[in-house]
């Protein structure tokens, strides 16, 4: 018996479809996901383009230092300016340095002999620079009003102070010998006076009154113990602070408020 001949399935040329409709799915879900990573919110995307920013200019990285968290949203902080130097200020205290320079100058200068005997000693401090003169080329033992050999050495130092325009201190100080007169009934007194005919006499120099202040510190600040006949000598002396800070403005406190607020 013959076999019956197998018929032959007819050729499909529509199979090309099937690869068309996944290859459009596939760039369409391409498109889509590309889509969605460019929509960007632009709210958020400014307020961590900020952060970010200000993350990277005002924040000074230190060896060992805790990383730096950017939190989104968060109120960005304002950029202190940086301070100029006051030029003008540094102008000023350079020129007040160059004037008491040449201050203490001319007072070494005047006062040459007495500083080379040992009477007179020249001192450069913070606030400026301090005459320490030995009472005994001053006064008399117990006494305020100047010798006359004295008169033109103060005369010398006033011509000086004249040309000046620092504020000036006159200290007076005694050892700790008692004194108990009917003009000076204690040291104190005593110190008081002996500063205050220094201050007259540089008034009288010319040294405006308004610059000239005087203090009587009695025996309460030695330089040396008072237990030695050279010791006590040290600490009878009259000391003249030249000044170089000018006294501020004062500034009214009100009730209520404390003061510096």
């Amino acid at each position: 018996m013959a076999r019956k001949r197998r018929e032959e399935e007819p050729e499909n040329h529509e199979r090309w479809l099937v690869s068309y409709a996944d290859f459009i799915t596939l760039l369409f879900a391409f498109f889509v996901v590309m889509y969605a990573i460019s929509s960007v919110n632009e709210g958020k995307y400014k307020v961590l383009s900020n952060s970010l920013t200000n993350a990277f200019k005002n924040v000074t990285g230190q060896p060992g230092g805790q990383p730096i968290a950017v939190i989104q949203g968060a109120p960005l902080m304002p950029v202190k300016p940086i301070a100029k130097p006051d030029r003008l200020a540094d102008l000023k205290k350079t020129e007040q340095r160059q004037k008491m320079k040449n201050v203490a100058n001319d007072l070494m200068e005047a006062l040459q002999p007495l500083v080379a005997q040992g009477k007179v000693r020249l001192l450069e401090t913070s606030r400026g620079v301090t005459i320490e003169i030995n009472d005994s080329i001053l006064f008399p033992a117990g006494q305020a009003k100047l010798e006359p050999a004295s008169v033109n050495a103060m005369l010398a130092i006033a011509k000086v102070l004249a040309a000046s325009d620092f504020p000036i201190t006159i200290e007076g100080h005694t050892d700790n010998v008692p004194i108990a007169t009917q003009q000076f009934p204690s040291n104190w007194e005593l110190s008081a006076m002996r500063a205050t005919s220094v201050l007259r006499l540089f008034n009288d120099g010319g040294v405006g009154a308004e610059r000239l202040t005087a203090i009587g510190y009695g025996e309460t600040r030695p330089l040396e113990t008072n237990t030695t006949v050279e010791g006590r000598a040290r600490n009878r002396r009259v000391s003249i602070l030249i000044d170089s800070n000018r006294p501020e403005e004062p500034t009214e406190l009100k009730e209520g408020r404390p003061a510096g607020g």
